[in-house]
């Protein structure tokens, strides 16, 4: 459940930031305030509908991929990855606030930005998904009361502890160690 709701938000405030940039440089796009509606749909299609679509489509442009060339094989694949981000923008632009003005600019130009930002994105959410997931589990502990002193030393280790660091450093078990101090 973690996961899901580290990827989610992470996922959502890129898609927020997306969406504004897209307000901002699309003259045929205005997002407005709804933008946070318009987020929690092009997340939810980011990570659910998408992967859907994609492996439809990839499927059906698998069929002819014996045909293709190398430019072509790459020609279909960046086809496939537009109709893909056209479908989401559609299905954003009903579901949500997002008004286009310009056919053009409004349905063209988006999912070209779209597809740019999740590269991106995709480039970027190892690390994000693991600094949102650290930022949860500290919510989470100062919630639930379980926070720790940082000023409190750590226990020492016990002799079992001690062994086992041992052991991993040279391979050897405690009486491997006595047998062959004990030879020389």
């Amino acid at each position: 459940m973690k996961k899901w709701v580290v990827r989610f938000a992470t996922l959502y405030v890129f898609n927020l930031a997306v969406l504004l940039l897209i307000d901002l440089l699309v003259a045929g796009v205005s997002v407005g305030w709804g933008v946070i509606w318009a987020s929690v749909i092009l997340t939810a299609a980011g990570l659910w509908v998408k992967p859907l679509i994609q492996k439809w489509f990839a499927s059906m442009a698998a069929k002819s991929a014996a045909q293709r060339t190398k430019a072509g094989e790459w020609l279909v694949r960046a086809g496939l990855v537009f109709v893909v981000e056209l479908v989401v923008w559609i299905l954003v632009v009903m579901l949500s606030g997002v008004h286009v003005r310009h056919f053009l600019l409004g349905y063209l130009l988006p999912p070209i930005l779209l597809a740019i930002a999740w590269g991106i994105y995709a480039a970027i959410d190892d690390r994000l998904e693991a600094r949102a997931g650290d930022l949860y589990d500290r919510a989470s502990a100062g919630i639930g009361g379980k926070r720790t002193d940082a000023a409190s030393p750590p226990a020492p280790p016990s002799a079992d502890t001690r062994a086992a660091r041992a052991e991993l450093h040279d391979g050897l078990t405690a009486e491997q160690r006595r047998m062959l101090d004990e030879l020389g």
